[in-house]
């Protein structure tokens, strides 16, 4: 598929709301009730500075209000020239997807190849349960965004294994895990489905303008080679993007998986 390095951004970017004192002023939160465009100018300036090949976007917005109906993975995939795919966090019969605002929030997978086959699973509990797997022609790519109840976001992974049981080709996971007792959360993860972080040092990723935790991963299998990692120091998120290089070595008599 590729002659040489690959790179990946991922980037939680907070449906473009950005982050300052004013987020939580006059009241708190009210940072996600504002207009957005001129800060998600700012986060396509740095993704397409990045010129990655693949980029992993959680918590974007698909085209609310506050975007004045803007899809903001269609305008990243457009500056980038790249194919995308995006879907709800919630599940079809979440509340969620019927309340204003929240039912256009999505997280999506944008690359520059084609894009053979996308499919989209959801956790059966938790209330972000999406996940979303793209097929390149020599790579899987997993995009999750955990839960923040420890209960429910081993659950999660447990249903993350089980997925990743069925894949035939190197395989990328990527997302925002949400893991608040540390990254040896994943360890099991890690062990069933014989992958390994791009990273291992602690690289903290949240929150942006003082990282304390590690909360954003990515993770591969070992027929993937990682060659460059970074964690570029900005806070257009309350998230700090990744972007990690890599080649890929397919493993020969690996069939594709179908179905």
């Amino acid at each position: 598929m590729y002659d040489c390095w690959v790179r990946l951004l991922l980037y939680n970017i907070r449906y473009g709301a950005g982050v300052g004192r004013g987020f939580h002023f006059p009241i708190p939160y009210q940072g996600y009730l504002k207009r957005t465009q001129k800060n998600l100018q700012r986060i396509t300036q740095f993704i397409k500075s990045q010129q990655p090949d693949i980029v992993g976007l959680v918590e974007a917005d698909a085209g609310s209000y506050r975007t004045q109906r803007q899809n903001q993975v269609e305008t990243i995939a457009q500056a980038l020239g790249h194919y995308h795919v995006y879907q709800s966090k919630y599940s079809r019969y979440s509340r969620m997807r019927r309340l204003p605002m929240l039912n256009k929030q999505v997280n999506a997978l944008l690359t520059k190849d084609v894009i053979e086959a996308q499919r989209f699973h959801y956790f059966r509990s938790g209330v972000k349960r999406l996940v979303i797997e793209v097929e390149l022609k020599d790579l899987l790519i997993f995009l999750v965004h955990l839960s923040i109840r420890h209960k429910t976001r081993h659950e999660q992974l447990r249903a993350l294994m089980r997925l990743l049981d069925a894949t035939r080709k190197p395989v990328l996971v990527a997302g925002d895990f949400n893991v608040f007792r540390g990254p040896q959360e994943l360890e099991p993860l890690l062990a069933h489905a014989g992958l390994c972080r791009a990273h291992n040092s602690l690289l903290a990723t949240y929150p942006s303008w003082a990282p304390r935790r590690q909360l954003d991963f990515i993770l591969h299998s070992p027929d993937i080679r990682v060659t460059k990692f970074a964690v570029p120091d900005m806070t257009l998120s309350d998230h700090l993007p990744l972007v990690c290089d890599f080649d890929i070595h397919p493993v020969p008599g690996k069939a594709r998986r179908t179905g």
